[in-house]
């Protein structure tokens, strides 16, 4: 895919540092990357979308060139918070979310808390965080096990990461495409970025999704929030979601208005197979957004 022009910049989002890339004119859509990632993850997909849409990656708090403040908040709502003072500095008031993985949960929870402002979302090989923890079983605490080590708070997960960072870097790519065990191309911008600081803000991203997110998950269940606005749900057909998962039937409690479909990949949709990932999000955008 051809490399679109693009504009680096880092806004202080109410406190908290975000870096973000911005290419592209039209209507406005946020990318948001995963674990353990950048936004480098979005280089193909976003130019792809540049050519009709203003897109904005941005580096979740606690990853890439953002902020990394130890104490603060990874509570998703937090997280989402950042991305809407983001694109309101922007002078993007109303924008699609793209999220894959972590990202995904990000924009799940910024689309319930911000519904004025998301026309649209767009989730990558995830199902909601609250059935996840709800519908534990060997095979899912097996396949997901960094859930559960990064969520400890005894400061062991960020120890023993720490005493060999690129290792355990590698582990979160290798074995995981169905292609092969090559790294992605953006590998060594994730390394540069996978410091200490990152280390222990992704700790707190996952305590946080073990905790209090759990808590406004089922908050929103209790008074019956839903999302209603136009969802789009791919998944990989060889991840661990796509093998395990109805993903639509999954989603449909939380969206009911979702659609979907698989991508030839596993869970690294956007690098894995950058041109379909990008087809798809493009039929969506342009049918429920510009719509």
């Amino acid at each position: 895919m051809m490399t679109t022009p693009r504009t680096s910049l880092t806004i202080d989002c109410d406190g908290t540092e975000i870096a973000a890339e911005v290419r592209g004119s039209g209507s406005a859509v946020l990318l948001l990357h995963g674990y353990p990632e950048t936004k480098a993850m979005w280089n193909d997909v976003a130019d792809d979308l540049a050519r009709d849409h203003t897109v904005v990656t941005a580096d979740l708090r606690g990853y890439g060139d953002s902020a990394k403040p130890r104490g603060a908040s990874y509570a998703k709502r937090a997280m989402a918070a950042d991305q809407i003072a983001l694109m309101r500095e922007l002078g993007l008031g109303r924008f699609a979310v793209v999220g894959h993985d972590r990202g995904g949960r990000v924009g799940h929870r910024l689309a319930l808390d911000h519904p004025d402002a998301v026309t649209a979302l767009a989730v990558l090989d995830i199902v909601p965080t609250l059935h996840m923890f709800e519908n534990v079983d060997r095979e899912m605490a097996t396949a997901y096990f960094h859930w559960f080590f990064l969520a400890r708070s005894d400061g062991l997960p960020e120890a023993l990461i720490s005493a060999d960072r690129e290792t355990w870097l590698r582990s979160r790519f290798t074995g995981r495409r169905y292609d092969g065990d090559a790294l992605p191309d953006a590998y060594d911008e994730y390394l540069r970025c996978f410091d200490v600081d990152t280390v222990h803000a992704s700790g707190a991203d996952y305590r946080a999704a073990a905790g209090i997110d759990l808590e406004h998950d089922r908050a929103d269940r209790e008074a019956g929030r839903t999302l209603d606005i136009p969802v789009l749900a791919l998944w990989g057909e060889h991840s661990y979601v796509g093998r395990n998962f109805d993903v639509l039937a999954t989603w449909a409690p939380f969206a009911p208005g979702v659609t979907g479909a698989s991508i030839a990949a596993d869970h690294y949709l956007a690098e894995e197979a950058p041109q379909a990932t990008a087809s798809a999000l493009r039929s969506f955008l342009t049918t429920e957004v510009a719509a």
